[in-house]
């Protein structure tokens, strides 16, 4: 009987490597740019939650029959209210109040108008949104458009 020996040559073994390698080099640009996807995505799901939770502290605020002005409770935070919308005061008694966003993730920046900012992101102040509250009780909270150029 014959004994065969059964295994790849070099040259197999060479262009296995060399297509692992190009595949790695192709995908590899891919993942780092994840990143920058994530944090663009993660401020966008805030600018939604925020526009969210201020019509709802409006409708809570009118239901109960307040005052314009009068604070609300929200899950037990207080949120100051300005003309039936959270304000947007810095210091975690409006807006940032009714949201609840998280902060490992999340910082504020300054105040009227409140900026929401991503922490971590390779210049916060491009990546962000603001937030206004109301000028009057006929028009609404102004949440800008989130700018992501910072968000790398």
């Amino acid at each position: 009987m014959t004994k065969r020996t059964r295994g790849f040559t070099l040259i197999e073994l060479i262009v296995v490597i060399l297509i692992l390698g190009i595949l790695a080099a192709v995908a590899a640009p891919r993942f780092i740019g994840l990143t920058t996807e994530a944090r663009i995505a993660a401020l966008n799901g805030l600018r939604a939650a925020v526009q969210s939770a201020a019509t709802l502290a409006n409708a809570l605020q009118v239901a109960q029959s307040k005052t314009p002005d009068e604070a609300i409770t929200v899950e037990g935070a207080s949120v100051t209210m300005k003309n039936r919308y959270p304000g947007d005061a810095a210091g975690g008694a409006g807006i940032d109040a009714a949201v609840r966003f998280d902060s490992t993730t999340f910082q504020t920046s300054g105040g009227a108008p409140l900026a929401f900012q991503v922490k971590g992101a390779g210049t916060p102040a491009t990546c962000q949104f603001t937030y206004t509250a109301a000028t009057s009780t006929t028009n609404p909270a102004v949440i800008s458009a989130a700018t992501t150029a910072g968000c790398n």
